[in-house]
């Protein structure tokens, strides 16, 4: 198998696990709202200060953030023919997706904390 081909594989798997999970979280998400005798600002930290949910919400985010990135390089790496233009959009895309993964983090610890 050639480095193009299993690099081609690996993102096609990437995508297709991470759309998986966020699927089965969006599913538990709708669940257990629907299960929650209140829906506001206290009762939401206070679901996301459980540790198992706090994860599950991290790892969605981490999914829903690889997802993207796999998309959008994708699609870069297909349309934008001059390579500085294409590296230029990269990096931009990076910097976005990890500034977002942080902020998200933040957000996730600061619940814990509340």
């Amino acid at each position: 198998m050639s480095k193009r081909l299993s690099s081609g594989l690996r993102a096609w798997v990437v995508q297709r696990f991470s759309a998986i999970y966020m699927a089965v979280f969006l599913l538990y998400i709708v669940i257990s709202y629907m299960m929650r005798e209140s829906t506001g600002f206290e009762s939401w930290t206070a679901w996301v200060s459980n540790p198992i949910n706090n994860v599950a919400v991290g790892l969605f985010f981490f999914a829903l953030l690889l997802h993207a990135w796999v998309g959008c390089r994708d699609i870069v790496m297909d349309y934008v023919k001059p390579f500085s233009l294409r590296m230029l959009k990269l990096v931009a895309l990076a910097t976005i997706l990890l500034a977002m993964g942080l902020w998200v983090l933040l957000v996730l610890l600061k619940a814990v904390n509340y």
